[in-house]
């Protein structure tokens, strides 16, 4: 991919600010020319034009668009242009959650152990991923509250990669639910699927409690009659958390398999008013009717060889293709480790050979999961004003020969296949090691092949 800086009209007005600013500034424009665009809210754009500037997307069409003067130009012809993933359910980072100590822990904030150095965030990267869901395991009925991130270079701390402002009194993602056999077992954990139900059913009931409390709390406080101001409510940080659940200001993202535990969360769902999204969904298949009717999304974790886990066993390669059928919003996710994060793409593939539209399917990469995140506004889809995150593909996105050459974010590339420290996350194995000279040269060897 060639790249060149479009000439500057030169005036003496500027002569101060080119001395001062290096000619490719992260604030000038950025404007990618001849890829086929792939923006989701739209149809696909031939030989398109898409302009970022202070990591935004300023303007998208077709070749007849033209951009601002003093742009930097990347040439992508024959490349395919589209938004960068979103996967709704990753583990990437070494997060972790509660403890044995109790099977719901609200209060416990994924973001205070991922680890943004893991090796794992590069092979994210190098799929084309741009926006994670990172969570906590399913072994608790609550495991803790998600982080939204994006992958943005050069973080030092998580604080770099969140999406919300302000960590501490913020909301920075989800709330991790799981039921199932992965959450059933000895006191204090539930012995059966009924018994984990009463459990969370239960706890939700004292948040309702709570949420009463505060507020006639607060009312007392604004009551200039009130003269002993009554008793002032005790915070409880595990109550808090479910009260911006039951509000709908966090979004509850569900470990869920069987058709009679997806029942289950459609029946919490009805009782509590919570936003809810079904992951996993192994089942959904047969209870697609009742998704649909409910509004409820599901997260696919595509399934390759049932066998492993007895809530699998009814996997349906068509899940997707059904789904979207009824008119339930359908996306796909890898479950890092549990598929590759190199291999979301694959997900949406096979759900089209399987009989899903190619439309919806790879919608299910972007703008359905960003929809899942609540974060469809800024991200999923190539449109002016929205953050320029997108990935730069050799082919068809569906195509097992096509490759992620570069991902983006917020007008920053933060993968590169052309450089030998990033591919070798793209190839190498599970845990990546540093390499030699001698293997960095053979790599570079590799890499002038597939360009020629």
């Amino acid at each position: 991919m060639k790249m060149r800086k479009r000439p500057r009209p030169f005036t003496l007005g500027l002569v101060t600010a080119l001395i001062a600013l290096p000619a490719t500034a992260q604030d000038d424009p950025h404007v990618f020319r001849g890829a086929r665009l792939l923006p989701i809210a739209g149809p696909p754009i031939e030989s398109g034009v898409l302009v970022v500037q202070g990591g935004r997307i300023t303007e998208i069409g077709g070749p007849r668009t033209r951009p601002p003067r003093g742009a930097v130009e990347h040439d992508v012809t024959g490349k395919v242009l589209m938004p960068g993933l979103v996967d709704t359910h990753s583990h990437v980072g070494s997060v972790s959650g509660g403890d044995r100590s109790a099977p719901l822990h609200p209060d416990v904030r994924n973001l205070d152990s991922i680890d943004i150095a893991a090796d794992s965030v590069w092979r994210a990267r190098s799929g084309g991923i741009t926006t994670l869901n990172i969570m906590s395991g399913s072994g608790h009925l609550m495991s803790g509250q998600t982080a939204y991130v994006k992958l943005r270079d050069g973080a030092r701390t998580i604080e770099d990669w969140l999406y919300c402002d302000d960590p501490i009194h913020g909301i920075c993602g989800g709330m991790k639910m799981a039921n199932g056999t992965n959450s059933i077992g000895s006191p204090p954990f539930p012995g059966t699927r009924a018994k984990s139900a009463a459990l969370v059913r239960n706890l939700y009931h004292e948040a309702l409690e709570y949420r009463e409390k505060m507020a006639a709390a607060e009312d007392d406080e604004d009551d200039e009659d009130n003269q002993d101001g009554g008793e002032a409510a005790k915070r409880d940080l595990r109550m808090e958390a479910l009260v911006e659940v039951l509000d709908g200001r966090r979004i509850v993202q569900h470990h869920t398999h069987r058709h009679n535990d997806i029942a289950t969360v459609l029946r919490l769902r009805e009782e509590f008013g919570f936003r809810v999204v079904v992951q996993h969904g192994t089942e959904s298949w047969k209870v697609a009717e009742e998704l649909a009717a409910a509004g409820v999304p599901v997260s696919i974790t595509w399934i390759d060889a049932p066998g492993g886990k007895e809530e699998t066993i009814d996997w349906n390669m068509e899940t997707g293709a059904i789904l979207e059928r009824a008119g339930v919003d359908v996306a796909f996710n890898t479950d890092d480790s549990v598929t590759d994060s190199r291999l979301l793409f694959r997900a949406a593939a096979i759900a089209v050979r399987y009989g899903m539209s190619r439309e919806k399917a790879i919608e299910g990469l972007t703008l359905a999961p960003a929809r899942m995140l609540g974060l469809e506004d800024r991200i999923g889809s190539l449109e002016a004003g929205k953050d320029a995150d997108f990935v730069v593909l050799s082919g068809d996105p569906l195509s097992t020969y096509t490759k992620v050459e570069q991902t983006w974010v917020e007008g920053t590339m933060i993968y590169d296949r052309a450089n030998p420290d990033h591919r070798r996350y793209a190839v190498g194995g599970y845990k990546v090691y540093r390499t030699t000279a001698d293997e960095d040269h053979a790599i570079r060897q590799l890499l002038e092949g597939e360009t020629r």
